[in-house]
């Protein structure tokens, strides 16, 4: 499954020339809204046959880069699936669908240029350099 998320992935970055999700999202037709969510770092929802990301405006702007990247997976991957990216516990889940939405975000995100260009660092390096927590970092290495 994660091989056939990376060609997804790399077919969206080649047809639309962009890793940024916010952009993929304009290219998708999926709307975006930021705004008070509470404990909720995002969510994806499917309404009235119309695709829509709504980030907490409380993230700072890494993290919602990230869950920005992770609704949008859900968007292509789970597009009928409502979704809710809670804060500092998705990373951690192991539902299928949240499994596919992190390695969607990470293979975005995280070009395998970057990693080849940083093999000699740590994932903790790895990770305070590009600002993402290390089990994205460690999500992604697995399919480098």
């Amino acid at each position: 499954m994660r091989k056939d998320i990376k060609q997804l992935v790399n077919y969206y970055v080649k047809k639309f020339n962009t890793r940024n999700p916010y952009k993929l999202a304009e290219c998708l037709n999926v709307e975006v809204q930021i705004g008070e969510l509470g404990s909720q770092a995002g969510c994806y929802m499917f309404l009235k046959n119309h695709k829509c990301i709504f980030l907490n405006e409380d993230l700072e702007e890494n993290e919602m880069r990230l869950v920005m990247a992770h609704e949008l997976g859900h968007a292509i991957m789970h597009r009928k699936e409502n979704c809710y990216f809670i804060r500092n516990k998705t990373l951690m889940l192991t539902s299928k669908l949240e499994i596919e939405a992190n390695t969607f975000a990470a293979e975005l995100l995280i070009p395998d240029e970057i990693i080849f260009e940083n093999q000699r660092t740590t994932t903790e390096q790895l990770s305070r350099l590009l600002g993402y927590e290390q089990a994205l970092i460690e999500l992604r290495l697995k399919t480098f």
